[in-house]
């Protein structure tokens, strides 16, 4: 992948971000405080690492929340009382920090 290439992806992910975040002022205030505590919590976890998990997650969360609105559920009939295990169960395939570290720190001992 060319340095434009690399560029021009980085500009195509901050659309598509932005796009996600429009999306979400969308929603009920209910969910929209839902979202926001859900992606501080998935941001500080440390769980999320490559766009195309990020991408999925969020999109996902979006969708559920916006036919959770439509059909006059609360919050809580998505996510369940425990807020944490449903986020952990969002992220649970991807990649995070820990696996790309690992991963780093394995190919620089095989290099010595």
């Amino acid at each position: 992948m060319s340095i434009f290439e690399k560029i021009i992806g980085n500009l195509n992910d901050k659309r598509e971000w932005k796009a996600l975040e429009a999306r979400a002022k969308l929603l009920p205030s209910e969910y929209l405080n839902a979202y926001n505590a859900i992606k501080k919590y998935l941001w500080t976890s440390g769980d999320l690492s490559e766009w195309e998990d990020i991408h999925r997650v969020f999109s996902g969360l979006l969708d559920l929340f916006e036919e959770g609105a439509a059909e006059g559920k609360g919050v809580m009939d998505l996510t369940g009382e425990d807020v944490a295990d449903f986020c952990d169960e969002l992220v649970k395939d991807a990649k995070n920090w820990k696996d790309k570290y690992r991963k780093k720190l394995n190919d620089s001992i095989d290099r010595g």
